[in-house]
């Protein structure tokens, strides 16, 4: 069963929503599934690692399941979207 079972992806968003609005440089009026980490949010590449320690920790704590997203499938991970839906299909 998955990680994250029990949880809506509409839950997931929501958490994961929240953790990119803790970034100072995320603009919410560009924060949608479909904005991309780098292109609209204006993310760098030490930013989506914080962007993934926050989500992991996040999931660990007020989701009450442990997620570790390794680094080759962090860096696949493009999209606002595509980390939810890892988060949702995560064992």
């Amino acid at each position: 069963y998955a990680a994250s079972a029990g949880l809506s992806k509409e839950a997931i968003q929501t958490r994961v929503v929240d953790v990119l609005k803790s970034f100072e440089k995320v603009s919410p009026e560009k924060l949608t599934t479909t904005a991309r980490f780098a292109e609209d949010l204006g993310l760098d590449s030490l930013d989506a690692v914080e962007v993934v320690m926050a989500i992991e920790e996040v999931c660990a704590h007020s989701l009450e399941f442990s997620i570790e997203i390794p680094d080759e499938e962090a860096d696949a991970i493009l999209t606002v979207q595509q980390a939810i839906e890892y988060i949702a299909k995560t064992p």
